[in-house]
């Protein structure tokens, strides 16, 4: 039978749009973790979710016969063009059974979508933009993904470039371990206490009773620790704030911390605990009583997490403060007997982080690609 491309939204289709990621990765032993439901919806509310503002979503799936067998989203992110001054559309939420006709059909009806608003390339996968899910998992397939990253199987980049697509950007994840020991070589911890006096810098827990706030200052450094990175958009508040209130409940507060000089924020490390060691056992992705009773009972009980975020301000990146970021995070999580958090996206050519993570011995143990067709 054919493939039929068929476009769908309201809360029918987006439910569809939604089960298609089951029909394409359950049912077969894989490290994939299904997503919680309610928060693939919310990715894709165009209505309530703020990132929608200045933005715009087409959801699509593919059929064969009465079949799903794929689905895609087509993003048009009007402020990330503004801010690049770029005429770049996204592809996200990109899940398809191993037919390449079904790919090429759902890349070519979300690229058709793109060209009508007058953008000239298709970037992805972002889902739906660059400060959410992102990245196509190329290697570190055996390892389960944690928290608010993709995993897909290998068939899936033959899938995306068979349709035309090329490397654009590679990004990395890092496992940085912990336990009963720190996780720093003996050479890092000296040269991180040296630089701990001389400086005036000081560390403190982040403040989840007053989130809000702490919001406010971090994303005001975030902004301008990221401005000019490959593919960044400074979020808005109200965006920002959005996805903070979804981390609040899973925020590591003992293992996180903020760097201040002078009362002053220069830099903040955010780690959020790795519910997927939860949604594992959750199959369905359903909020039903007894899942919602296992993640208020549990998610405390986590001592494994991923960075989310991390800054640091623009006067104070050579000064040799990394060391000292590593092994404030590292006795962090000794006190705390964390087993330890992945770091992850790292733009692959960012020397400034991948450089004293492989100086500390530590190796990229995933990498997603980032796909662009240059030519709609």
């Amino acid at each position: 039978m054919s493939i039929r491309i068929e476009q769908v939204d309201g809360r029918r289709g987006v439910a569809a749009f939604v089960d298609a990621a089951w029909t394409v990765q359950g049912g077969r032993p894989t490290p994939w973790v299904p997503p919680l439901r309610a928060m693939v919806r919310d990715a894709l509310d165009a209505r309530r979710n703020p990132f929608y503002r200045d933005a715009d979503r087409a959801l699509f799936l593919a059929r064969r016969g009465a079949d799903v067998v794929g689905r895609v989203a087509a993003v048009e992110n009007r402020w990330h063009n503004a801010h690049h001054g770029d005429r770049v559309g996204f592809f996200g939420f990109f899940e398809c059974l191993d037919d390449e006709e079904a790919a090429r059909a759902l890349l070519d009806a979300a690229r058709e979508w793109l060209r009508a608003r007058n953008l000239t390339s298709v970037r992805g996968p972002v889902s739906p933009s660059m400060n959410h899910e992102c990245g196509l998992l190329v290697d570190g397939f055996d390892t389960p993904p944690v928290l608010m990253t993709p995993w897909n199987p290998r068939y899936y980049a033959d899938l995306v470039e068979g349709a035309g697509f090329q490397k654009v950007q590679d990004l990395l994840g890092y496992y940085i371990p912990a336990g009963d020991k720190l996780a720093v070589p003996d050479r890092v911890r000296r040269l991180a206490e040296r630089t701990l006096r001389h400086t005036r810098i000081t560390f403190r827990r982040l403040d989840v009773a007053t989130l809000e706030q702490e919001a406010r200052k971090v994303l005001q450094l975030y902004n301008e620790a990221w401005a000019g990175n490959w593919g960044f958009v400074p979020p808005s508040w109200e965006e920002f704030w959005h996805t903070a209130k979804d981390l609040k409940a899973v925020l590591a507060a003992d293992f996180s911390f903020v760097a201040e000089v002078d009362g002053e924020i220069v830099g903040f490390m955010l780690i959020a605990r790795d519910i997927n060691r939860l949604l594992r056992d959750m199959p369905s992705g359903r909020l039903w009583p007894p899942n919602v009773l296992k993640l208020l009972r549990s998610t405390q009980k986590i001592l494994s997490g991923r960075v989310v975020l991390l800054g640091l301000k623009t006067e104070y990146r050579n000064r040799g403060l990394f060391p000292l970021f590593a092994y404030e995070a590292a006795r962090r999580a000794f006190e705390i007997r964390a087993e330890g958090a992945e770091a992850s996206w790292i733009l692959d050519d960012n020397e400034s982080i991948v450089a004293p993570l492989e100086a500390m011995g530590l190796a990229a143990y995933k990498r997603w690609r980032i796909y662009e067709k240059t030519s709609i």
